[in-house]
Protein backbone atom coordinates (compact mmCIF):
# COMPACT_ATOMS: atom_id res chain seq x y z
CA UNK A 1 0.00 0.00 0.00
CA UNK A 2 1.31 3.48 -0.99
CA UNK A 3 1.27 4.77 2.52
CA UNK A 4 3.02 2.34 3.57
CA UNK A 5 5.41 3.06 1.64
CA UNK A 6 5.49 6.59 2.53
CA UNK A 7 5.22 6.56 6.08
CA UNK A 8 8.28 3.62 5.74
CA UNK A 9 10.24 6.34 3.98
CA UNK A 10 9.50 9.24 6.36
CA UNK A 11 10.31 6.84 9.64
CA UNK A 12 14.05 6.98 8.17
CA UNK A 13 13.74 10.80 8.78
CA UNK A 14 11.68 10.72 12.09
CA UNK A 15 8.95 12.36 10.33
CA UNK A 16 6.40 9.48 10.40
CA UNK A 17 4.36 10.95 13.35
CA UNK A 18 3.60 13.68 10.81
CA UNK A 19 1.68 11.75 8.49
CA UNK A 20 -2.01 13.09 8.29
CA UNK A 21 -5.04 10.29 7.45
CA UNK A 22 -8.30 11.61 6.38
CA UNK A 23 -11.34 10.56 6.47
CA UNK A 24 -12.17 12.94 2.89
CA UNK A 25 -10.26 13.03 -0.15
CA UNK A 26 -7.46 15.18 -0.72
CA UNK A 27 -6.74 14.13 -4.04
CA UNK A 28 -6.69 17.95 -5.69
CA UNK A 29 -5.15 20.87 -4.10
CA UNK A 30 -8.79 22.80 -3.74
CA UNK A 31 -9.72 19.00 -1.65
CA UNK A 32 -6.78 19.02 0.18
CA UNK A 33 -6.60 22.38 1.40
CA UNK A 34 -10.07 21.82 2.37
CA UNK A 35 -9.97 18.98 4.59
CA UNK A 36 -6.76 20.13 6.34
CA UNK A 37 -8.20 23.77 6.72
CA UNK A 38 -5.51 25.69 5.06
CA UNK A 39 -4.57 28.11 2.08
CA UNK A 40 -4.27 26.06 -1.20
CA UNK A 41 -1.25 27.10 -1.98
CA UNK A 42 0.48 25.56 1.37
CA UNK A 43 -0.15 22.00 -0.70
CA UNK A 44 3.06 21.07 -2.04
CA UNK A 45 1.27 19.51 -4.88
CA UNK A 46 4.07 16.88 -6.91
CA UNK A 47 3.70 17.28 -10.55
CA UNK A 48 4.96 13.91 -12.60
CA UNK A 49 6.86 14.60 -15.78
CA UNK A 50 8.30 11.96 -18.53
CA UNK A 51 11.49 11.79 -18.80
CA UNK A 52 13.05 9.82 -21.34
CA UNK A 53 11.56 6.40 -20.38
CA UNK A 54 11.45 7.18 -16.75
CA UNK A 55 10.18 10.06 -14.81
CA UNK A 56 10.65 13.05 -12.83
CA UNK A 57 8.54 14.93 -9.86
CA UNK A 58 8.54 18.90 -9.39
CA UNK A 59 6.88 20.08 -6.17
CA UNK A 60 5.52 23.11 -6.19
CA UNK A 61 3.25 25.05 -4.32
CA UNK A 62 -0.48 24.61 -4.92
CA UNK A 63 -1.35 27.65 -6.78
CA UNK A 64 1.58 27.69 -8.99
CA UNK A 65 2.00 26.49 -12.47
CA UNK A 66 4.72 25.22 -14.89
CA UNK A 67 6.37 27.36 -16.99
CA UNK A 68 6.83 25.80 -20.26
CA UNK A 69 10.12 27.92 -21.06
CA UNK A 70 11.41 27.87 -18.12
CA UNK A 71 10.91 24.27 -17.82
CA UNK A 72 12.39 23.52 -21.40
CA UNK A 73 15.70 25.73 -19.90
CA UNK A 74 16.05 23.43 -16.79
CA UNK A 75 16.21 20.49 -18.03
CA UNK A 76 16.41 20.94 -21.69
CA UNK A 77 12.69 19.30 -23.06
CA UNK A 78 9.10 20.11 -23.30
CA UNK A 79 7.14 19.84 -20.02
CA UNK A 80 4.57 16.51 -20.78
CA UNK A 81 3.02 15.12 -17.41
CA UNK A 82 3.03 11.47 -17.28
CA UNK A 83 -0.59 10.01 -18.50
CA UNK A 84 -2.47 8.74 -15.65
CA UNK A 85 -2.23 5.27 -16.47
CA UNK A 86 1.74 5.61 -16.25
CA UNK A 87 1.91 7.44 -13.25
CA UNK A 88 1.73 4.41 -10.65
CA UNK A 89 4.16 1.92 -12.38
CA UNK A 90 6.85 4.77 -12.43
CA UNK A 91 6.26 6.75 -9.56
CA UNK A 92 4.42 3.67 -6.89
CA UNK A 93 1.86 6.17 -5.71
CA UNK A 94 -1.35 6.44 -7.91
CA UNK A 95 -2.57 9.60 -9.14
CA UNK A 96 -4.08 11.58 -6.28
CA UNK A 97 -1.87 10.50 -3.62
CA UNK A 98 1.70 11.08 -5.63
CA UNK A 99 4.37 12.18 -3.04
CA UNK A 100 8.25 12.21 -2.85
CA UNK A 101 8.18 9.67 0.05
CA UNK A 102 8.45 6.03 -1.00
CA UNK A 103 9.03 6.24 -4.89
CA UNK A 104 10.05 3.52 -7.03
CA UNK A 105 14.36 4.33 -7.40
CA UNK A 106 15.75 6.51 -9.66
CA UNK A 107 12.70 8.74 -10.09
CA UNK A 108 14.47 12.27 -9.07
CA UNK A 109 12.84 15.00 -6.87
CA UNK A 110 13.17 18.75 -7.17
CA UNK A 111 11.35 21.57 -5.32
CA UNK A 112 10.26 24.08 -6.86
CA UNK A 113 10.86 27.67 -6.13
CA UNK A 114 7.18 28.71 -5.50
CA UNK A 115 7.30 26.66 -2.34
CA UNK A 116 9.62 29.39 -0.68
CA UNK A 117 6.83 31.48 0.31
CA UNK A 118 5.67 29.25 3.05
CA UNK A 119 7.34 27.69 6.60
CA UNK A 120 4.79 24.77 6.22
CA UNK A 121 3.81 22.97 3.29
CA UNK A 122 1.44 19.97 2.88
CA UNK A 123 2.38 17.22 0.59
CA UNK A 124 0.49 13.60 -0.01
CA UNK A 125 1.45 10.76 2.09
CA UNK A 126 0.97 8.28 -0.61
CA UNK A 127 -2.79 8.12 -1.15
CA UNK A 128 -5.62 10.47 -1.72
CA UNK A 129 -6.78 10.98 1.52
CA UNK A 130 -3.74 11.77 3.70
CA UNK A 131 -1.06 14.96 3.74
CA UNK A 132 2.29 15.20 5.44
CA UNK A 133 3.22 18.63 7.68
CA UNK A 134 6.78 19.60 7.39
CA UNK A 135 8.46 22.71 7.32
CA UNK A 136 10.78 23.55 3.77
CA UNK A 137 13.87 22.14 5.67
CA UNK A 138 11.73 18.51 6.15
CA UNK A 139 10.27 18.84 3.33
CA UNK A 140 13.70 18.70 1.80
CA UNK A 141 15.37 16.37 3.87
CA UNK A 142 12.76 13.58 3.34
CA UNK A 143 12.16 14.24 -0.32
CA UNK A 144 15.91 13.73 -0.89
CA UNK A 145 15.35 16.04 -3.45
CA UNK A 146 18.02 16.68 -6.16
CA UNK A 147 17.63 20.67 -5.12
CA UNK A 148 15.97 23.62 -5.95
CA UNK A 149 14.29 25.28 -9.38
CA UNK A 150 12.37 27.88 -10.90
CA UNK A 151 10.54 26.16 -13.40
CA UNK A 152 7.05 27.35 -12.37
CA UNK A 153 4.79 30.72 -12.12
CA UNK A 154 1.79 31.93 -9.93
CA UNK A 155 -1.52 32.13 -11.22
Amino acid sequence: MSIERARAHLQKHGLADRIIELDVSSATVALAAQALNCESNRIAKTLSFSRGEGAILILAAGDARINNAKFKARFGMKAHMLPHDAVEPLIGHAVGGVCPFGINPGVPVYLDESLRAFDIVYPAAGTAASAVRLSLEELERASEAEGWVDVCKAL
